[in-house]
C-alpha cells in the first residue's frame, strides 16, 4: 500500500526524531536507515519541501525535523512525499456518477479516508522505541536475511 519512498521517509523520520536535538548527517541517516544514500537525498528532499525537515548547513550540518516529533503526524511525512490518494470524481468518467461515486469508488474512497483519519492521529514520537537509543529503529543489529533463511523467499 504504501511506496518504498514513503517507507523511506518514515524510517528517516523516526531517526531524526530519536535525536531531536542534533543534525543528523546523510551519512548517519543513511547508515541507520538503511536507505541507499541517492534514494535518500531525493526523500530528504522532499520532507524539506514538504516542510517536515530542514536541511542545516556547515560542520554540523545536516537534518533535522522542522517541528517536534510530538507535533508531526505520520500523515504529515507521508503526505511530503507519496501523498494518499482520494477518489474525488468517477474514474471512469461516468455521467451517472457525476455528482454521487459508485459503491465502489465510494467505499475505496472511505477507506483511503479512514487510512489519512488515523495517519493523522497518529504522531511521529509515538514510534520511539527508547530501549534502542540513539538508534531506534535497531538498523545496526538487522540481520541480513539470504533466500535460506527468508521465510518469504520461494523455493527453489
Amino acid at each position: 500500500m504504501f511506496s518504498q519512498t514513503a517507507e523511506y521517509a518514515l524510517r528517516a523520520a523516526v531517526a531524526l526524531a530519536a535525536r531531536p536535538d542534533e543534525a543528523l548527517t546523510a551519512a548517519e541517516l543513511s547508515r541507520q536507515t538503511q536507505i541507499p544514500t541517492d534514494y535518500l537525498f531525493k526523500v530528504m528532499g522532499q520532507l524539506a519541501r514538504g516542510g517536515v525537515v530542514t536541511a542545516v548547513r556547515g560542520k554540523r550540518g545536516g537534518y533535522r525535523l522542522s517541528h517536534p516529533p510530538q507535533q508531526t503526524s505520520i500523515l504529515d511525512i507521508v503526505n511530503a512525499v507519496d501523498p494518499i490518494p482520494r477518489i474525488l470524481h468517477c474514474p471512469l468518467g461516468r455521467p451517472a456518477h457525476e455528482h454521487a461515486l459508485c459503491p465502489l469508488h465510494a467505499h475505496l474512497d472511505a477507506t483511503y479516508a479512514q487510512i489519512e483519519r488515523t495517519l493523522g492521529e497518529r504522531k511521529l514520537h509515538e514510534l520511539i522505541d527508547p530501549t534502542m537509543g540513539p538508534d531506534p529503529l535497531g538498523a545496526l543489529n538487522l540481520p541480513t536475511l539470504s533466500p535460506s533463511t527468508d521465510p518469504e523467499a520461494p523455493t527453489p
